[in-house]
């Protein structure tokens, strides 16, 4: 029985035969046909010994229920008939599990919600195979999965975590390595279709020696969101002109951040729609829990410039702060090489709670991340630094007749770019995080269960329906989907976002890296000493040097399988400022205010691709 999609919402050789008969063959015949025979027969002995290429069928062989989600997951990369290739290889490949159960988990977004109630219905009808694909709080899914690795519970057979838990899973070594699976016992189960060449980031969820330990189902980049219309105005642009002496445009730094978000607050403008609004300059989201951990550790800092140069997270101080030699964790804190209590950071922090007291709007104390989504979209906030895809995807303002943000034609008045950087930021250093949620299998999902998780893993990752699941979600994992005929003649909707991912710049915006020892335990202690610095409890200074701490101390007691954190020795902090690199030592001399034109800032990615 197929379920229903209120169902699907629960949490929850062939023997070859050769005959060969010819009585009237004189003798030379036969002993040249027998020949011929044994020739034959050693060719397909061969043959049966080589790997099997999978064989599409024709259209005509393929039953209704493929052809009604070929029907489905249009517009799509693939052809009418190579989607009934691909859908027909997910039927015939999982023959063997008809009737059996899976449960997977993922995150509450949009991208989630569309696997749990279409495509595993869609894989239930072409499989039947029953998927419960839960979705609930990314927090929520880290402490289960941290459950099921370290206490030998089976919750899930597999999970979409993000592949910031790079760190941990090489280090612990409870989850299947998939580019060894792929190789070996999922070979016969790994779809002729999937493509990894096509993939985006496959690199975020590799170990050191590029070993694929996850995989992406969905990302989004954190970036700059911004009013086109207002900062376009000729009028808005020769009063800003007037005041600071330059033009208004895209920030590249936080003081031009800082002068733009100065300009706007207090100031009423009007929207297309016809409303009056006072106008706040920035917005950012406070409420205290594990998003405000994440907004400083995976995305905010690394800007600051915190870290050091190199690519992907920093080297030898990464963008949490850590420094990591010979890929052993060495210490947080300053003392101990680290950067998580420097100049850098302090000044990051200050910073970002002036920026909330002196530009944002008021109820931004009380928003976590996906709670912010809607913010921008009320029609009063000129610029943020804290955007990101998946919240046009949850609020249809974003893209609506009648909305505050969109013109008559309901398309965007807003734009996105790469966030400004602050004054520690150098050449070479990442310049913004992307959030990559990818697919993870526990090594104690063992046998069917494991195939079966791999086969759903890569349903969700077809070609057929990606293009279906990013229109839903945003979250494009393909180069092919940001490439199709579709989203090209879509542009318009996305605010520069498809344009930002086809450029060259879009390899400067990583994850956390493997560089993180335990990513579940360091990250619960970032958001408690970073919400009392927020709340006035403790200066910045303070809540860093706690979290130094602490990060140090919980780092010291971890016995891993593999590269456990191994702590240098205490020094004084002057030590290692006084050091190239991170950490750095203060910076006294303010920012020069630097601004790009959005047209022209577009126009040089597409001349670097």
């Amino acid at each position: 029985m197929i379920p229903s999609a209120n169902q699907l919402k629960k949490p929850g050789r062939q023997r070859l035969k050769i005959y060969f008969q010819n009585s009237n063959l004189n003798r030379v015949n036969s002993l040249f046909l027998s020949a011929a025979m044994i020739l034959i027969v050693g060719i397909l002995l061969i043959e049966c010994d080589r790997p099997k290429e999978y064989k599409p069928r024709i259209q005509s062989d393929h039953p209704e229920v493929i052809q009604k989600w070929v029907e489905v997951f249009t517009p799509s990369v693939l052809s009418y008939s190579d989607r009934l290739a691909e859908l027909q290889w997910f039927q015939d490949v999982t023959a063997e599990f008809r009737g059996d159960t899976l449960i997977s988990i993922g995150e509450d977004i949009e991208t989630s919600y569309w696997e749990s109630q279409v495509l595993a219905r869609a894989f239930a009808e072409l499989t039947g195979i029953y998927v419960e694909h839960h979705v609930t709080g990314e927090e929520q899914i880290v402490d289960l999965l941290l459950e099921q690795l370290t206490e030998d519970h089976h919750l899930y057979d597999i999970y979409v975590t993000d592949a910031d838990l790079v760190g941990t899973h090489l280090r612990l070594q409870k989850i299947v390595v998939l580019s060894d699976y792929m190789n070996e016992e999922g070979r016969q189960y790994t779809n002729p279709y999937l493509d990894l060449d096509d993939f985006l980031n496959l690199e975020f969820g590799q170990d050191y020696n590029g070993h694929q330990l996850q995989i992406p189902d969905y990302q989004f980049a954190l970036v700059y969101w911004f009013r086109y219309d207002w900062f376009t105005d000729p009028q808005i642009k020769a009063v800003f002109r007037e005041e600071y002496g330059y033009e208004l445009g895209v920030p590249l730094n936080w003081a031009a951040y800082e002068d733009i978000a100065q300009f706007f607050t207090g100031r009423k403008l009007q929207n297309a729609n016809g409303s009056t609004v006072t106008v706040w300059g920035h917005a950012d989201y406070a409420r205290p829990g594990p998003w405000l951990g994440w907004r400083f550790s995976d995305a905010f800092f690394s800007i600051a410039g915190m870290g050091d140069p190199g690519l992907p997270n920093g080297l030898p101080v990464d963008e949490w702060g850590i420094r990591v030699i010979d890929q052993i964790p060495r210490g947080a804190s300053v003392e101990r090489g680290g950067a998580l209590n420097s100049p850098a950071a302090v000044y990051g922090l200050t910073k970002w709670i002036r920026f909330l007291e002196d530009y944002a709007p008021p109820n931004c104390y009380q928003l976590d991340w996906l709670d912010f989504g809607a913010r921008a979209a009320v029609g009063d906030i000129a610029q943020t630094w804290y955007w990101t895809s998946i919240y046009s995807a949850l609020n249809s303002a974003y893209n609506q007749i009648g909305s505050p943000v969109c013109d008559r034609e309901g398309q965007p008045l807003w734009r996105i770019a790469p966030v400004p950087r602050g004054k520690y930021w150098q050449e070479g250093m990442k310049m913004g995080y992307q959030d990559a949620g990818s697919w993870a299998i526990p090594e104690d999902t063992q046998g069917r269960k494991r195939h079966m998780a791999w086969i759903w893993a890569q349903f969700c990752l077809s070609k057929s329906a990606a293009i279906k699941k990013f229109l839903v979600g945003g979250t494009p994992v393909r180069k092919s989907t940001l490439y199709s005929d579709h989203v090209s003649a879509n542009l318009e909707k996305y605010g520069g976002m498809v344009e930002f991912y086809r450029s060259d710049l879009i390899k400067m915006f990583t994850d956390s890296g493997p560089n993180v020892p335990h990513y579940p335990l360091l990250s619960g202690l970032w958001w408690r000493s970073i919400s009392q610095a927020i709340s006035g409890e403790m200066t910045p200074r303070e809540a860093l040097n706690q979290l130094a701490a602490r990060t140090d101390s919980l780092m010291g007691t971890l016995q891993m399988s593999a590269l456990s954190p191994n702590l240098n020795a205490v020094s004084a902090q002057e030590t290692w400022l006084s050091k190239p690199g991170a950490p750095k030592p203060e910076i006294s001399q303010p920012q020069e205010p630097r601004t790009i034109d959005y047209d022209e800032m577009i126009r040089l990615w597409q001349l670097n691709p």
